[in-house]
Formats: structure tokens, sequence, C-alpha cells
């Protein structure tokens, strides 16, 4: 959702402590963990190649607004998945509690925040509501 608000060659940290699987259950997540995060035109391909993609739409779908087409990079920060489930679906992993101290959540302010080493972040305090551009990205 918030794609079109990253920059190109960005990175999205996703700061993820109640993350238990991937998609809304068991199903999407069995196929995201089979295919991975890819780009639309390479999940358009596999749901034309493979009957289990095709009879759940709703994978694809996922697997598609999941994607950051390869424009930036995607790190989760999970409090329950493994390294290797995060890397799996081609997303970046990071350690969730190192992150935590980095971007405090307690800290931040919807918007943009200059971090202490200068650098510059667009933090989103509930991701759940959408970011679907920034008005000023259009300017």
């Amino acid at each position: 959702r918030t794609r079109m608000a990253i920059a190109d060659d960005g990175e999205l940290v996703v700061l993820a402590p109640g993350l238990m699987e991937f998609g809304e259950d068991k199903q999407i997540d069995k196929l995201i963990r089979k295919y991975g995060y890819l780009t639309t035109p390479e999940i358009l391909k596999l749901t034309e190649e493979n009957d289990d993609l095709q009879k759940n739409l709703s994978a694809a779908a996922h697997l598609i607004h999941g994607s950051s087409e390869n424009r930036f990079k995607i790190t989760y920060c999970p409090g329950n998945l493994t390294k290797e489930e995060i890397e799996s679906v081609n997303f970046s992993y990071a350690d969730l509690q190192k992150m935590m101290k980095k971007y405090d959540p307690e800290k931040l302010k919807d918007g943009f925040n200059i971090m202490p080493d200068g650098e510059e972040i667009f933090y989103i305090s509930n991701p759940a509501l959408g970011l679907w551009a920034y008005k000023e990205r259009f300017k």
C-alpha cells in the first residue's frame, strides 16, 4: 500500500512483532511460502501455469500487492518468524529488537522524521490505514 510513496532504490522497513504467518489464512500462507513475492508479470505467469494459484486468486493478488516490483527493498523485522522464513519469500530480514531501538515507535511521529544519524524516514504508525500516495511526490 505504501509503494507509491517509496523512492526508487529506497527501503521499506516493517516492524512486525506480531507476525505469525504470511497472508490472511493458512492456504494463502502456504502459497506465499511456495512462490514468494515476485513482480506482477512473474506472478501472472505463475498463475497461468499453476492450478493452485488459479484456484486461489486472492493469494495471487496478495503476492502482487506485496511486491516492490523490484523498485525498492523490503525488510521485515518479525517477532515470530525466522530469518530463513522471511528470506524464503524474497524479503530481507533484520532483527526486531535492534530495529525497534533504531526506529522506536514511541519516539517517531507519523510522516517525515530525521533520525539522530541524519537519515530521513517516513513513518507510518498504522499501516492498516494504508498510504496510497504522498502528494509531494506528484509536484
